[in-house]
């Protein structure tokens, strides 16, 4: 375990079992729409930023920390106490590791940049921002598509709760 930094960005899980830390500057951040970080999330995507290897501290919890090979090429790291998604690994970069943006316990230095994965989205996922969305096979690909690059439209989309029986919320 180390001890906390003076200007460290702190972090932590649900239960609060794994505590870690984040210098910074970021590399990037980005909402995430690929099918894996949706079913490990349980949310229509995630947001992830990234950070040097070297940047990041675990404070409390490195024993209760869960590690998963989720594909040929990542590895997703969650509190085994509560089951907190927290980090994400890839041999396709491994000076670098993702960190979950929700489960910072306070401001990073930079917003959302982009969508990755966005051509991967959920079907029901509206997004209304102007943040550039990048999908394709890398799932960093700028999309040129207006289909793949554009919300649907309000008589595309699916109803929201409460509209489907004609009830209002």
């Amino acid at each position: 375990m180390h001890e906390p930094r003076p200007g460290g960005v702190p972090g932590s899980c649900l239960c609060g079992a794994v505590r870690f830390e984040v210098d910074l500057p970021t590399l990037v951040c980005a909402h995430c729409h690929c099918a894996m970080c949706r079913k490990s999330h349980g949310a229509g995507y995630v947001t992830w930023f990234s950070v040097p290897r070297s940047q990041l501290r675990c404070l409390a919890g490195d024993d209760r920390l869960v590690r998963f090979a989720s594909s040929d090429h990542g590895t997703r790291s969650f509190c085994g106490e509560c089951g907190s998604s927290l980090f994400f690994e890839t041999t396709r970069h491994p000076e670098n590791l993702d960190v979950v943006l929700a489960n910072m316990d306070a401001a990073i230095d930079r917003d959302p940049q982009i969508h990755a994965f966005f051509s991967d989205r959920a079907a029901w996922v509206q997004v209304e921002d102007s943040l550039p969305r990048l999908g394709g096979a890398t799932g960093f690909e700028p999309l040129e598509s207006p289909r793949d690059r554009a919300t649907p439209t309000d008589s595309e989309a699916p109803p929201r709760l409460g509209e489907a029986s004609g009830k209002g919320a």
